[in-house]
Order: structure tokens, then C-alpha cells, then sequence
């Protein structure tokens, strides 16, 4: 009985050890946060299709913590870009960059959308850097 029990609390102990091994092995380190992010290409449009277009810029790596979004704001007037549209992403902390991608589903097909993106953090901290308004039309 006593050599059953012992095999037991063995079985328990590791099994809780290699279980918190893995679940810290997945945690992406907080990295400093840039002094000033810079959008340094795009953004554009990467593909458009009836009722999709997927939007990608590249920005410096803005640092931070690890779990970010890329936000598209658009809408059919330059004026009015009330309509979001976000993804999420987890920074690399070994780039200096990032590449941001952003999906919008179920636009009208032939119509004009202005748009500006941005990123941020999961918390909503923005990253401090929008893109002027930008145009496409749907095929």
C-alpha cells in the first residue's frame, strides 16, 4: 500500500510539473515599448474579392505587450469612418518589425470604402500611429 501511494504522488508531481512547463513555455515576454512607431509600408490592399479584402501594413516592432490588433476604420465617406474592423496578433519580439493584417467581410461589391488603420494593444492603448485616409472599391 505504502509503494502505491508513493507511485501516486510521483504520477502527481510530474504530471504538475511538466504541465506548468508548458503552459509558461507559451507566455511571450512584455518587450520595451518603442518611442515612436512608424507605419513603413502600406498600408494597402493585399487581396480583394466579393465580400472580402484583407488590408496589411508593416509598422516597426511597437513593443509592448506581446498581444496586439491591427484596426481598419472605414466607411463609404472620408468624413464618417464609423465601421471597425480588427485582428489580432502576437508581436514577435525578435523583429523589428511587424506585419499588421486585417480581414473585413460581407462590404457591398462595387463600393467605394475610405480607411485608415491603426494598432494597439489588447488593453486598447494605442500605439500612436494612424495612416492618412486611404481609398479602394470592391470588385
Amino acid at each position: 500500500m505504502n509503494n502505491l501511494i508513493q507511485k501516486l504522488v510521483i504520477t502527481l508531481l510530474a504530471t504538475n510539473i511538466l504541465y506548468l512547463a508548458s503552459a509558461t513555455a507559451q507566455v511571450s515576454p512584455s518587450t520595451p515599448k518603442a518611442a515612436h512607431v512608424v507605419i513603413t509600408e502600406g498600408p494597402e490592399i493585399e487581396s480583394a474579392r466579393p465580400l472580402l479584402v484583407i488590408i496589411t501594413w508593416t509598422t516597426n516592432n511597437p513593443g509592448g505587450s506581446p498581444e496586439h490588433y491591427g484596426v481598419v476604420h472605414y466607411g463609404t465617406s472620408p468624413k464618417d469612418l464609423s465601421q471597425t474592423a480588427k485582428n489580432p496578433i502576437r508581436l514577435n519580439p525578435g523583429h523589428t518589425y511587424t506585419v499588421f493584417r486585417v480581414r473585413m467581410d460581407d462590404l457591398p461589391p462595387r463600393t467605394k470604402f475610405y480607411y485608415k488603420v491603426e494598432s494597439m494593444e489588447a488593453n486598447g492603448t494605442s500605439d500612436g500611429v494612424t495612416s492618412p485616409t486611404k481609398d479602394f472599391t470592391t470588385p
